[in-house]
């Protein structure tokens, strides 16, 4: 198990490029599997979870090749669709949350589909009901076995139909929308996720000859077509990281400019982190965060505690939400952090709790932060990382503490973060990587 050394407390600067986005990432890479034509997709990130998927691929008989650094070609022509069952699937499918995509495409194409119950972050219960009901509503019959806990779905044929999601899940919106684009008739559906995820997705999937409307909203109508065509497609700037790196520069008092961002794209964020009392300048496509000693985190107009709430998009997204949490820590005032949508993603808490943040734990959705203006630093600790965006939270509160942490468990970070450690170090870091 690998792990960082950080040596905090160092003022870092200068410019920084985002990965492409991991979350679209695993959303349009399974959407090759609807044709047999060639898909290249570019700015594909090089971490672990994405690597993941695309070996899973590969392993079904995809034809993938690397073109560039970050662009690789998929042809899904020879899929064997004898494999979707065996111990080596399994294995590979358990191994990502993201492997969950791969049946609405499966089932849109080759009428089949199985799928073990996946893994991915512990941050609570992650229930899959919002996929199968969509699927089932289009006219498949889902069977779950409990004893190998995997599902396999299978129809003869798609239909369009109505559904009302009881959820606006973002990747059940994207695996019930690639079933649909060549189901028979019209497909509606109604609270659907709108995260920019989805708005590539669709865009995508138009490209390669669906016939989506309503892209970018709620409410999305897909018009079923026989076959999909092989396009090019490129992915966005990963918004979490350069929520991220906002963080970052505040807690370390640095000046930092991010380079194209997609500013369009980003929604709320950037004035979620202004209300923490974060400088930001736009320019074009470009965020600089001036370096601040300090900065001071607002009230509601009435005078009552600025409240930090996740919600989904256009809201504040979740994976966020750890970011937001340690960057008030150091922040002048108070602020209520409500984590609404995941029950046991506050509870890395106790980490920062022994760096010497205050935070009351109120309970297992919000924490009180009681920010110090960064009168009482934090100090380095050891701590493992639990889960993607915690173990971001926790490297960048180690990096603006007084002497060494030690992060565990890093391999959760480079799921999310390409290279983080190189790219950090090279703004004037001090990370070193012990394998």
């Amino acid at each position: 198990m690998s792990k960082f050394e950080i040596i905090g407390g160092n003022t870092l600067s200068g410019e920084i490029v985002p990965q492409g986005a991991k979350n679209e990432a695993l959303q349009v890479i399974c959407a090759v599997l609807l044709t047999e034509e060639e898909v290249v997709i570019e700015n594909i990130p090089n971490i672990r979870d994405v690597n993941k998927l695309i070996e899973l691929l590969s392993f079904l008989g995809v034809e993938v090749n690397k073109l560039k650094e970050d662009t690789y070609s998929f042809k899904a022509k020879n899929i064997d669709l004898n494999l979707i069952q065996t111990p080596e699937y399994s294995k590979l499918a358990t191994g990502l949350r993201g492997s969950i995509m791969i049946v609405g495409p499966m089932l849109a194409r080759f009428h089949k589909a199985f799928n073990p119950i996946p893994g991915g972050d512990k941050i609570g219960r992650r229930r899959l009901d919002t996929h199968y009901i969509g699927f089932e509503k289009l006219g498949a019959k889902v069977y779950f076995n409990p004893e190998i806990s995997s599902y396999s779905i299978s129809a003869d044929k798609l239909k369009g139909t109505y559904m009302l999601l009881d959820e606006a899940s973002v990747t059940g919106t994207a695996n019930i929308v690639m079933a649909a684009t060549m189901a028979e008739g019209t497909t509606t559906i109604f609270n659907a996720a709108c995260e920019p995820y989805l708005f590539q997705l669709c865009t995508m999937l138009n490209k390669m000859g669906a016939n989506i409307k309503g892209v970018g909203s709620n409410l999305l109508t897909i018009e079923g077509v026989k076959e999909l065509k092989g396009t090019t497609h490129r992915l966005l700037p990963d918004m979490i990281e350069v929520g991220s790196f906002i963080g970052l520069a505040a807690m370390t008092s640095s000046e930092i400019t991010i380079k194209d961002v997609n500013y369009q794209q980003l929604g709320i964020i950037p004035d979620v982190f202004r209300r923490l009392g974060i400088k930001l300048n736009v320019d074009g496509d470009d965020i600089h965060i001036p370096s601040q000693e300090i900065y001071e985190v607002e009230r509601f107009m009435d005078g009552s505690i600025m409240t930090i709430a996740d919600a989904p998009w256009p809201g504040f997204t979740p994976d966020l939400i750890s970011i937001a949490l340690v960057v008030a820590t150091c922040a002048k005032g108070s602020v209520l952090i409500h984590q609404k949508m995941f029950e046991s993603r506050l509870f890395f808490v106790d980490k920062l709790i022994d760096m010497g943040a205050q935070i009351i734990l109120c309970d297992p959705h919000r924490a009180t932060v009681i920010g110090s203006g960064k009168a009482y630093p934090l100090r380095g600790v050891n701590m493992v990382s639990p889960d993607i965006r915690a173990g971001v939270a926790l490297l960048i509160a180690a990096l603006s503490a007084q002497g060494k942490s030690i992060i565990d468990n890093i391999e959760q970070i480079d799921r999310g973060y390409q290279n983080i450690d190189t790219r950090l170090n090279a703004l004037g870091a001090n990370i070193k990587r012990i394998d």
